[in-house]
């Protein structure tokens, strides 16, 4: 499986993204799939603005252009997230990763399970559930190479969802992500060889990269691939760029014969003592 792994710097306007975007498909014509990050389309924490500038989910000119890209070059494409507006009532939005074939088809669409509502520190906040709307539903698409697993940045924390997408088959997660800087620095490495390891999949994590024009906002970059063992097998730092590798997905089987951990859950109930006082 011939990979090619973007790391980017999304400004808050989409038509200058989409340019980027689809240079970047050229630049990957040899590979077999190309890898992007969380909110391609635009980075941007001012609701006002993306109200203006985004596709709704219905009609998107954003992934309508790289489709046809896709076909053009007969690349596959794992568009990491894209911002949509939808038809909610609420006016919240949707962060959607897209897995687009060779023949530029959308073969399968995730919605964003767990919203990004933290505080990173006392000048540093995020609320991602007042401006998007969850998903509810994990997806598993089917590849030339495998069972690929999809899902967006702030779901790295809950490693239920890849313990359900690898037990369902998933031989391939997917993270694209645009992780702050502090949480970066501190959790983004363990956290993506932990789901590898515990999982026994190859882990492929295309991030968002540096201060973003438009909104200021600053992104930790260091996309990696980790293989089935959980060994870093990519480190792309932090400066934007196109990173390729070849995987070799026999290396799936080779690490769950060695610890057949995906075999071994076992049903518990928790049991609560009274406390002494």
């Amino acid at each position: 499986m011939r990979v090619a792994v973007a790391q980017i710097t999304s400004s808050d306007q989409p038509a200058e993204n989409l340019a980027s975007v689809l240079a970047l498909m050229d630049q990957s014509r040899d590979q077999d799939i190309l890898f992007l990050p969380e909110v391609t389309n635009c980075v941007s924490l001012d609701r006002a603005h993306q109200a203006q500038v985004l596709d709704d989910v219905d009609n998107s000119q954003f992934l309508d252009a790289v489709c046809r890209k896709a076909r053009a070059l007969g690349l596959w494409v794992a568009l990491g997230s894209i911002a949509l507006k939808t038809q909610d009532a609420d006016g919240r939005y949707t962060n959607r990763s897209i897995l687009i074939d060779a023949c530029g088809a959308v073969v399968a669409q995730y919605d964003k399970i767990h919203m990004f509502d933290v505080t990173v520190s006392d000048t540093e906040r995020y609320h991602e559930s007042k401006g998007y709307r969850p998903g509810d539903t994990a997806v598993l698409a089917q590849t030339p190479w495998g069972s690929m697993g999809l899902s967006i940045c702030y779901d790295l924390r809950f490693p239920a969802l890849y313990r359900t997408l690898a037990q369902a088959g998933a031989v391939i997660l997917v993270v694209p992500s645009a992780f702050s800087r502090p949480t970066g620095e501190a959790h983004w490495h363990i956290l993506l060889r932990a789901r590898a390891i515990e999982n026994g999949c190859f882990v492929l994590a295309s991030a968002q990269t540096g201060e973003h024009p438009g909104s200021g906002r600053k992104t930790y970059g260091h996309s990696l691939i980790v293989d089935p063992w959980g060994q870093v097998i990519m480190d792309a730092g932090q400066k934007p760029g196109l990173y390729f590798s070849e995987l070799d997905l026999k290396a799936v089987n080779k690490a769950r014969m060695r610890v057949e951990s995906l075999k071994h859950d076992r049903p518990f109930e928790v049991r609560h003592y009274p406390s002494n006082d």
